[in-house]
């Protein structure tokens, strides 16, 4: 079963009547394989979760642990070790299962227009003669003339209809939708990932300065390391990748410790 076939609904992939699949000979035409290249676009799903997974848990979890060891003026290393581990199984949990939710309302819509293109298709050789007609006037706004915009459509129809419509009129590729689940892991290991880092500075480090100085450090370097894997992976300028998570993260840390000393120093 493919791709296309596992992910799409029962009633979607079984209107072969109307859309059928891509024959191999197609296919191996438009693998990436045949151009001997990847276009950096392609790796955005699981690229931005994997991301924000990071970025979110080094941030949160260094900025709350900060903000911790700032007001404990006793420094009680298992409160403050506790509050740590709290903050990163809570918010790989909550990262995961707020990607996971976001994901699926965009893959739930994603299906829902394809069925309503099937649908449309469904009606009879009028609503279809529309539908060319509509798949013509698209490449003819992006430069071609009808004849040839015309002739396009009537090829692309005779592969795949529902195909080539969802993908020129959607920006939507059956063959790759939305995995929720694949968002939501990306998610939750990424964030854990990004909070060990800080948080490993307060196992190591007992003194209190010790763990201000170790965590802010740590944090900063991470950020800036995210941000330019982030940049790299996207194809993107990497000393602004850098410089925009770390100037970003370093604003959290200093409010969430700026915080934390005012309120351990209000308590004291």
């Amino acid at each position: 079963m493919s791709e296309r076939d596992r992910l799409l609904p029962t009633s979607i992939v079984n209107s072969n009547s109307i859309s059928h699949t891509l024959n191999e000979d197609t296919e191996s035409v438009h693998s990436t394989s045949s151009y001997g290249h990847e276009h950096f676009s392609s790796r955005n799903p699981w690229l931005r979760a994997a991301v924000l997974g990071a970025n979110d848990g080094l941030v949160s979890t260094g900025a709350l642990l900060l903000g911790v060891v700032a007001a404990s003026q006793d420094n009680v290393e298992n409160s403050v070790l506790l509050t740590g581990i709290s903050g990163l199984v809570a918010g790989s949990f909550s990262m995961g299962l707020g990607e996971y939710l976001s994901v699926s309302s965009q893959r739930d819509t994603e299906l829902a227009d394809i069925e309503k293109e099937i649908l449309e298709h469904a009606k009879g050789p009028y609503h279809r003669k529309k539908e060319l007609e509509e798949l013509t006037q698209i490449y003819v706004d992006r430069g071609l003339s009808y004849e040839l915009a015309h002739q396009v459509a009537v090829e692309f129809t005779k592969i795949d209809p529902i195909q080539a419509h969802v993908r020129e009129e959607l920006g939507i590729d059956m063959n790759d939708l939305t995995n929720p689940l694949q968002a939501a892991v990306a998610s939750v290991f990424t964030f854990a990932f990004g909070a060990l880092g800080p948080l490993l500075m307060v196992v190591i480090f007992q003194d209190r300065l010790a763990r201000l100085i170790s965590v802010s450090v740590m944090s900063l370097v991470l950020l800036t390391f995210f941000g330019g894997f982030g940049a790299y992976l996207g194809g993107a300028s990497i000393p602004k990748g850098c410089f925009r998570v770390g100037f970003g993260g370093s604003l959290a840390l200093a409010a969430t410790f700026g915080v934390g000393l005012a309120f351990g120093t209000t308590v004291a």
